[in-house]
């Protein structure tokens, strides 16, 4: 037989459900707003059927500008492998490094594949899902310089950076890569000169401290501007191992790893392996997984 509902029976019932619904929004407020986006890229990739990746373009054999007037380059190469493990079309943007490394994308880029150095301060705005590749950073002079032999001797010095990189960063001894040991800094205060990397070069080739003392690069930037001008050299051991990574926005954990996983998927069937022999006639991703 049904049960006649008291006053006191329904009192109680909206009591409880009161209680379950304060239950049910505690739990969502205790859920981490970027989860709620979480796939929000991937769905955006593939219902566009293309996916857009930022790199800068001034930054050879990376990324630069070819005599076709295209973009070419290392990594240009890399996001094409990724392009089309996803299935999907590949769009290329150049915003300018600091707008990259800054975050807050609002959907305008979906990957950023532009040889990053994964920081402490650069991991506070963006996310850092996958190293790609790994090279080390040298010190160059020109070949006619004397007095610097080593990183020992730039304190002083004007020694020329990208502008807003990590080797910056390193000539103002405020550099660490998380989870390394920290960063010897065996000199004092050095006039650093950031600017493209490619003037920095220019202007190093004409001659031992016209415009600069020295410039610190990746080996493989570095070498690839000494076989070309044929005046400059490289002065004393490397001075660190970088990592370099892939670069997401913060705010959708569920595309950071499907990058990972596409990345990754490049490195074990040798795709990588196959771009960096290309451009540096070494694998330089090995030492990056």
């Amino acid at each position: 037989m049904r049960r006649r509902t008291q006053p006191n029976d329904r009192i109680e019932s909206n009591a409880m459900r009161n209680m379950i619904k304060g239950a049910a929004t505690a739990l969502l407020a205790l859920i981490p707003l970027s989860l709620a986006h979480a796939g929000e890229t991937l769905d955006r990739v593939k219902s566009k059927g293309e996916v857009v990746n930022a790199l800068v373009n001034d930054y050879p054999p990376f990324a630069y500008i070819n005599d076709k007037n295209e973009l070419d380059g290392f990594d240009v190469d890399v996001a094409k492998a990724f392009a089309d493990k996803l299935g999907v079309k590949l769009k290329l943007e150049t915003p300018g490094w600091e707008t990259i490394i800054g975050g807050r994308w609002a959907g305008r880029w979906d990957v950023a594949i532009t040889s990053s150095t994964p920081t402490e301060e650069r991991a506070k705005v963006v996310n850092f899902p996958v190293n790609y590749y790994s090279v080390p950073a040298v010190l160059v002079v020109n070949k006619d310089e004397q007095a610097i032999k080593s990183v020992a001797d730039i304190t002083g010095k004007r020694v020329g950076v990208g502008t807003g990189s990590s080797y910056e960063a390193y000539v103002s001894r405020k550099f660490s890569i998380p989870g390394q040991a920290a960063i010897a800094f065996p000199f004092g205060e050095v006039q650093a000169v950031p600017n493209d990397e490619t003037v920095n070069f220019q202007n190093l080739a004409l001659g031992a401290g016209v415009r600069l003392d020295a410039i610190v690069a990746s080996l493989g930037t570095a070498q690839g501007q000494i076989d070309a001008t044929g005046k400059l050299k490289l002065a004393g051991d490397t001075l660190f191992a970088e990592p370099n990574a892939v670069v997401t926005d913060k705010g959708d954990p569920e595309w950071d790893a499907e990058v990972k996983r596409v990345i990754t998927e490049l490195k074990d069937d040798g795709t990588l392996a196959k771009i960096s022999e290309k451009w540096f006639k070494v694998d330089i991703t090995k030492y990056a997984f």
